[in-house]
């Protein structure tokens, strides 16, 4: 799937495709960067890009991401998927909860899947964070991702010369 999304993306200029990639649930940022790094996108330009992307829909999903959810769950379409997206997130949220503001920004900040800004969003809601809080908290580990997966991707001697 996700080479489907990067192959649709590819006639487009790169920073638009990136900026795209960005917006879309579970891919998110990390796949951007993954994009970015393998069409030869240099780093420098690529991280601000996906981070911004990423924390466009975050302030919607703040105020209405669990309302969504919840809609789409009763879709026929959506329904199963939604339905055990949000058991997930209710089980991973058990876990933020105990820690708060610094596991919801470890939480979206490691990067494995599943666990970007959309999901971070979504438990911010669910463990009823302060909207204003959340938006930091996601937005630190948006950054903390991005900057682990750069070094991962392009390598640390890379990004000290910037090349």
């Amino acid at each position: 799937m996700t080479e489907a999304i990067f192959n649709f993306f590819s006639g487009l200029s790169r920073e638009f495709a990136l900026f795209m990639i960005s917006l879309i649930p579970l891919i998110e940022e990390r796949g951007a960067l993954i994009y970015a790094a393998a069409t030869g996108f240099e780093w420098y330009k690529a991280l601000p890009i996906c981070i911004f992307a990423n924390m466009l829909p975050v302030p919607l999903l703040l105020v209405f991401g669990m309302k969504i959810v919840r809609w789409l769950k009763t879709t026929k379409t959506f329904g199963s998927f939604f339905t055990r997206y949000e058991e997930k997130l209710n089980a991973k949220s058990e876990k933020v909860a105990k820690y708060g503001f610094f596991a919801l920004t470890m939480f979206v900040g490691i990067p494995v899947p599943g666990t970007g800004a959309w999901s971070g969003s979504l438990v911010s809601t669910i463990l009823g964070f302060e909207p204003k809080k959340g938006f930091l908290s996601i937005l630190l580990g948006v950054i903390m991702a991005g900057v682990i997966l750069t070094v991962a991707l392009y390598g640390l001697s890379a990004i000290i010369t910037m090349h």
